[in-house]
């Protein structure tokens, strides 16, 4: 068994090895300890916790030094200072425990930074249209979010559910049918999650070859962007976030209304395959749970207006659609905010941690409007006790947290 998945930074540990940190970063570290701290059973109880190394901390220092020099003073950076110090740390943190050498971590921070403000902020900001296919030359966007986010994966203790949904879900597509996974949404790095899981399997192939639906977030967001870039996407702004300015309402309306003509010219040339979130946004935690007990998240409900949007498009493409639930649990490797904001740049934190899917049964695409609402619910359920397995499997192998409070 491994040890515990969250972990602690030691100052101790590393003033015995002669680092000097500057007092802004210690700061920093402290709040990623004392949110740590909170998440964990009270003490005595809690298990063994990770040290960081002095070796990493070290590296990490001189990433966070540089970064910071590269920004515009504090008061004009926009918040970015503070955003881009806890997330270099957090990152920082779970890749020493994945054992990635800390130069390697460096170089990957570099980039995700290099590459945010180069293509996700400024005048040369990429702007994505109501559809966009990954970019794998002359760079490739794809390969480098796999890259960054696979080393906080605990691959050993992940698990795969569903293994023959998934091979009839891909033979489907393989003959030319189209399928839509309707799943729940977690992490920052979902897309990233699910591939791992399909490479895991062996379908890196078909994994390149899916589509995401993406919200405004992860195609204005400075960080997200380039992670977006190397991702097959259609573009939509989710009713979470679409009345959040008045006056760009019917603009974006607009913008969905193209999303989905392209979605149905895609499923009339058949083979597609796509990922979409009914819930409109990510799980959060329960705010309200027990302090210091294991935190509760409940999946959001599906959005039936949504499902049954997919259903229409996929019986006026006159092509053979397909929808499975797909239940995700992959919360502790990037937890969002606890409440929903429309505002880009959130803070964001990194965890080591397993990961699991589950593809349930094909729910058949049958029934006319009076049978709405029990799709999506037979949809929800379904995904809510794949859930609830990767939940369990995981917990056979490593102490994990994550379950849905019931």
């Amino acid at each position: 068994m491994r040890r515990p998945f969250l972990m602690a930074t030691s100052t101790t540990a590393v003033a015995g090895a002669g680092v000097t940190i500057s007092p802004k970063t210690v700061a920093v570290m402290e709040g990623v300890i004392g949110k740590v701290m909170a998440g964990l059973p009270e003490e005595g109880k809690e298990g063994a916790c990770v040290t960081i190394s002095p070796k990493t901390v070290a590296v990490m220092e001189g990433v966070i030094g540089k970064v910071m020099a590269g920004l515009p003073e504090e008061g004009k950076d926009g918040g970015m200072r503070n955003a881009l110090s806890y997330f270099i740390t957090e990152y920082f943190t779970a890749c020493d425990m994945s054992g990635e050498p800390p130069e390697a971590t460096a170089e990957k921070v570099f980039s995700a930074v290099k590459f945010g403000f180069e293509y996700g902020s400024g005048p040369n900001k990429y702007t994505f249209g109501v559809t966009h296919d990954a970019i794998r030359e002359p760079f490739d966007f794809y390969k480098w979010g796999m890259e960054f986010w696979n080393p906080t994966i605990d691959q050993e203790n992940s698990v795969v559910l569903g293994k023959e949904n998934l091979k009839t879900a891909f033979k489907q597509i393989n003959d030319g049918e189209n399928v839509v996974f309707l799943a729940n949404h977690q992490s920052e790095a979902d897309a990233q999650v699910f591939t791992n899981m399909l490479e895991k399997e062996g379908f890196s192939d078909e994994a390149a070859h899916i589509r995401y639906v993406a919200g405004h977030k992860v195609t204005t967001d400075t960080l997200a962007v380039p992670f977006s870039m190397g991702r097959n996407l259609l573009c939509i702004h989710s009713k979470k976030h679409i009345d959040s300015d008045p006056d760009t309402k019917s603009a974006k309306q607009r913008q969905n209304l193209q999303t989905m003509s392209a979605m149905l010219r895609m499923f009339r040339s058949g083979g597609t395959s796509i990922w979409v979130a009914p819930s409109g946004g990510r799980d959060r935690r329960d705010v309200n749970c027990i302090p210091g007990a294991p935190p509760s998240i409940p999946i959001a409900p599906f959005d039936s207006k949504t499902v049954d949007m997919f259903r229409l498009l996929g019986n006026k493409s006159k092509v053979p659609t397909h929808f499975y639930p797909l239940a995700m649990v992959s919360y502790e490797l990037c937890p969002p905010p606890d409440r929903t904001e429309a505002a880009v740049g959130e803070e964001r934190n990194v965890r080591y941690t397993p990961v699991g899917i589950m593809v349930l049964p094909e729910i058949p695409n049958s029934g006319g409007l009076e049978g709405r609402h029990a799709f999506t619910e037979h949809a929800f359920k379904e995904t809510q006790m794949g859930y609830d397995k990767c939940v369990e499997e995981i917990q056979k192998m490593v102490p994990f947290r994550c379950g849905d409070g019931e």
